[in-house]
């Protein structure tokens, strides 16, 4: 009997360590998903007019956006004929549910067909050292595999250009003679010659077209919202941001200050950039602009300076679609940020 005892107050502390690890397994990869944290935190959000739930139209520099995930413009029904993007499917069944739970049961899972390869019962695998050693190994396997892909899905963000960078970063040929439109804006697309910019203008507004002055705007103002969000300057930031995007900002800023945290953004450097769609609708103009871009991104504690995350020292890459509105006259403000 005491034999017994003993046996199960084993397996009960295996079983508290090996979901320890799971725990700590799980907070690690959350950690490394934060780990984008510049403006906006990797997130689509903001408004770009009656267009705010179509998709902006692919440009060499980034061929896809991700779907608008916070907006205060109402999403209307999809109609015939608009650039609607399709809702994503979310996989179905309790493990393939996302987030802790998900991993917890499937880590669980692992070890009781490690158990069963063992020889041994479904759970025994728990009970033993070698049962605790192939849970770890396995979390440790789920674990890489996790970031492999997390890598590999950045990196599709981080392209490559042969040829070396281009004197202008910010293509600007979109404003020198006639815009393509149908067959001939899509060929502009595919290609990375004159006339590459299409405008999927569809039916709602009417094209606009864009002189140089207005790209220099756009560059400037990534560089400017960039710079004000890493040093907590809301005038700066109401300054560049519409009110909506502004309130998304000022939330993220308010956060980092509970916690007593600043996020430092430092040598924002734009390497490559074009024109996706650009038009006036209701006395507004709209101008959504791919942008590839560096950056030095770093979370800090706000009383020490200690380094909590990221890296002031080395670079890292993000594109983007900036959506950009003015009046006409006006200057320009950023109204909306998706991720590429």
């Amino acid at each position: 009997m005491l034999r017994f005892s003993t046996s199960t107050s084993a397996r009960r502390t295996s079983l508290r360590v090996a979901l320890a690890a799971l725990v700590l397994a799980a907070g690690t990869m959350v950690a490394a998903d934060f780990a984008e944290a510049r403006v906006g935190r990797g997130g689509s959000f903001g408004s770009r007019g009656t267009r705010t739930w179509s998709t902006p139209a692919p440009t060499p520099t980034a061929p896809s956006a991700q779907p608008m995930q916070r907006s205060a413009t109402p999403n209307q029904p999809a109609q015939p004929g608009l650039n609607n993007a399709a809702p994503r499917q979310q996989p179905g069944g309790f493990f393939n549910r996302p987030g802790f739970m998900g991993g917890l049961m499937g880590g669980l899972l692992g070890a009781g067909l490690f158990g069963l390869l063992m020889g041994s019962g479904f759970f025994s695998g728990l009970g033993s050292l070698s049962g605790i050693l192939g849970l770890l190994l396995q979390v440790a396997l789920i674990f890489i595999v996790v970031r492999l892909v997390m890598g590999w899905l950045r990196s599709r963000n981080q392209l490559s250009y042969a040829g070396g960078p281009r004197p202008d970063t910010m293509n600007r040929d979109a404003h020198e003679g006639a815009q393509p439109t149908g067959s001939q804006a899509s060929a502009g697309l595919a290609s990375a010659g004159a006339g590459r910019f299409g405008f999927n203008t569809g039916p709602r507004g009417k094209p606009l077209k864009l002189q140089g002055s207005d790209f220099d705007a756009f560059e400037r103002t990534l560089s400017e919202v960039q710079a004000a969000y890493g040093k907590d300057d809301r005038a700066s930031l109401q300054r560049l941001l519409t009110p909506e995007m502004y309130g998304y900002i000022a939330e993220e800023l308010d956060e980092l200050a509970r916690d007593g945290l600043v996020n430092r953004l430092e040598d924002v450097k734009l390497l490559q950039g074009d024109l996706s769609e650009a038009w006036s609708e209701d006395g507004e103009d709209f101008a959504t602009v791919a942008m590839r871009y560096e950056l030095k991104d770093a979370v800090v504690d706000r009383a020490t300076g200690r380094l909590v995350q990221g890296d002031l020292e080395r670079p890292i890459q993000a594109t983007e679609f900036w959506t950009f509105t003015r009046r006409p006259g006006g200057e320009w403000t950023a109204s909306a940020v998706q991720q590429g």
